[in-house]
């Protein structure tokens, strides 16, 4: 209910400045232990999925919270895990504002942000800070500088400095938004990032003494020959997860509205049914042995269910949050429990 009144008034802002604002809000709320007077109570509904024991199948995307700032008060939403980045090796501004735009008749947002973050190191210390101690993914990318041909020795990087905080660990290769990162998922190219990747994990491993699963986030633009050789790959190199969908360049949904000819990926309303497709299209080729993580669209708690019945184990929000608003994340838990 407080959502839907303060609504109006962050719409009236730029979207990129009304984020900031809700986020220090959030934080505010925290600071003041006001959160917790209103945490949502939520059924119990585990889910062991990569290892892992959820406390709920409901999770926060990366994105929202990229340098892992905001994780504490976040936390207080009944999210049964988050996800913090993208973050790359080097610091880096991202694209020129604006670059992020609400489209509210089709209930979506376009976004050609670049990777805007503050390094891995400042992610790091972020998050050895925090209190938070549930399930934690870090999102880990290339910056934008870095030549393809030298693209894994910075998801190298970020995975040395990240693992030992990580619950999981996402590669983002899917980004419409970083010039040519999508050719890393063309077959030959994934074939050879996954096996220095997959390497490093079992170095990382051992050094540990702890097994983070690793997760790679793939495009909703896929033909269906490019996902069922794309879930080839993940078995054969034996990733523990994959995050279905990144953003859609697709304007399919947004055509002739404000904002809809804006480049950058495509979220919200729109991409619900593609990334569904997709979360089905992997699960037909993977069934169990890989566990799917569904995003996309997820604007109410049926699209959260409709997820997990084409195959997801668990799901993911993010715009549906700007839309929605907080209670969003309440609703799918008490929904996929069947409450």
């Amino acid at each position: 209910m407080l959502y839907r009144l303060l609504r109006p008034l962050l719409f009236r802002l730029e979207a990129e400045r009304a984020h900031r604002w809700a986020l220090a809000a959030f934080d505010a709320a925290h600071a003041l232990r006001l959160s917790g007077i209103v945490a949502p109570r939520l059924p119990r509904a585990p889910v062991s999925v990569m290892g892992l024991t959820f406390p709920n199948a409901v999770g926060l995307a990366a994105g929202l919270d990229k340098n892992g700032e905001h994780v504490d008060a976040l936390a207080t939403l009944g999210f049964g895990f988050i996800e913090v980045g993208t973050v790359t090796p080097r610091p880096q501004s991202g694209n020129p504002r604006p670059r992020l735009f609400r489209i509210p008749p089709a209930q979506a947002l376009v976004n050609r942000m670049g990777f805007n973050n503050l390094g891995i190191d400042r992610l790091v210390y972020n998050v050895g800070r925090a209190h938070y101690r549930g399930i934690l993914g870090i999102n880990v990318g290339k910056n934008f500088d870095t030549p393809m041909e030298r693209a894994a020795s910075d998801y190298l990087a970020c995975m040395r400095k990240a693992y030992a905080l990580a619950s999981y660990l996402t590669i983002n290769i899917s980004s419409p938004n970083t010039r040519n990162l999508r050719l890393l998922q063309e077959t030959d190219e994934l074939d050879r990032l996954l096996a220095v990747l997959k390497a490093e994990q079992h170095a990382l491993s051992e050094r540990h003494g702890r097994y983070v699963p690793l997760a790679v986030k793939i495009a909703p633009d896929l033909s269906d020959a490019q996902v069922q050789s794309i879930a080839r790959l993940l078995i054969e190199h034996g990733v523990d997860g994959v995050i279905a969908t990144n953003t859609t360049v697709s304007r399919v949904g947004v055509d002739g509205l404000p904002g809809g000819e804006e480049s950058g990926g495509l979220s919200g309303g729109p991409l619900r049914e593609r990334s569904t497709s997709i979360v089905r299209g992997l699960y037909a080729t993977l069934g169990e042995r890989i566990p799917i993580i569904g995003v996309g669209g997820i604007l109410q708690a049926e699209d959260a269910v409709e997820k997990i019945a084409a195959g997801a184990r668990l799901v993911q929000l993010y715009t549906g949050l700007v839309y929605a608003g907080p209670r969003l994340a309440a609703d799918c838990v008490r929904a996929l429990a069947g409450v």
